[in-house]
């Protein structure tokens, strides 16, 4: 993001179902709700676009706030610059199968972008990549490229769903270049950004991210994602079952932010700690070695598995 650009809202949603799994209920959101939280946004001016487009460090608005739509209007034009003065990002996580049956038609209902994080290694039909324990149905690879199609940005979300910051240097950068790859293969598009599953990072997992090849990558946090946002760990704010439409016009005029996500924003920095902890403990932990038949002491890597 640029030093100059605006604070954006960046919504972060998973599940769009009236049937929710116990596992996905509580950041589910029903579809009716979901029909009039877009509806809002194209009542009062908002203009979706997908996450790249705000994140991306490139200089000058016109190209950060360039839309991924091929019928979008070109912000040049007098009107579309009025709309465009409302920027929003709607992204889902995880890439369960109602956002193709559910959400999809309502974006395309409204001509809205929007951005998909997807965990390649819970696709209905990962087949040999499977990996994780996926929390209800899930997209299909047809249906990710489908979604491509029709305009919608597809990004990753690792590959089987860890906790990032957990995970020892070499399992970590297989999560990220995994995704990736197969992301590419099957799309047959650069993937450009991600996002942290759980929502979390550290200083070291954003710079294997960096060096995965991703430009840019975005948080949690619970905050509106202003100009100086670090391009790796942009904040967004996550709307759930329980966002009434009064709090979701609070959110997205960014009015109240702090009082509205107050109890997130404590179990957020108790987690911080924890996570800081294990991390702590694990690094000063003697790494397990085994002995080849050769006298060599070879390292036994053990990573989590989450």
């Amino acid at each position: 993001m640029t030093a100059d650009q605006p604070a954006v809202p960046i919504l972060m949603y998973h599940s769009v179902t009236d049937r929710p799994t116990p596992e996905t209920r509580g950041l589910s959101v029903p579809v009716a709700a979901f029909a009039e939280q877009m509806a809002h946004l194209a009542a009062h001016g908002f203009t979706p676009v997908p996450f790249s487009a705000v994140a991306s460090p490139a200089p000058g608005r016109s190209a950060a706030r360039k839309s991924a739509r091929t019928d979008a209007p070109d912000p040049a034009q007098g009107s579309a610059r009025a709309h465009l003065e409302r920027p929003v990002v709607i992204t889902f996580d995880d890439g369960y199968a109602d956002f193709h049956e559910n959400a999809l038609p309502i974006l395309e209902r409204h001509g809205f972008a929007a951005t998909v994080f997807v965990t390649t290694g819970w696709l209905a039909d990962a087949g040999a990549d499977a990996a994780g324990r996926p929390l209800d149905r899930m997209l299909s690879w047809a249906q990710v490229a489908e979604a491509a199609a029709h305009g919608i940005e597809i990004g990753g979300h690792s590959h089987s769903h860890p906790q990032l910051d957990q995970l020892g240097d070499h399992a970590l950068r297989e999560e990220l270049v995994r995704s990736r790859g197969l992301l590419e293969e099957r799309l047959g598009t650069r993937i450009r950004t991600m996002a942290y599953p759980f929502g979390y990072s550290s200083a070291r997992v954003r710079r294997m991210v960096r060096s995965a090849g991703y430009d840019t990558a975005c948080a949690v946090a619970n905050r509106m994602a202003a100009g100086a946002a670090d391009p790796l760990a942009v904040p967004r704010l996550t709307v759930r079952a329980t966002t009434g439409p009064g709090t979701f016009a609070r959110v997205v005029e960014g009015r109240g932010i702090p009082l509205i996500f107050l109890k997130d924003h404590a179990l957020t920095r108790g987690y911080a700690v924890l996570r800081r902890t294990r991390s702590t403990l694990r690094r000063a932990a003697p790494s397990p070695r085994l002995t080849t038949p050769t006298g060599r002491n070879v390292e036994n890597r053990v990573e989590e598995r989450w």
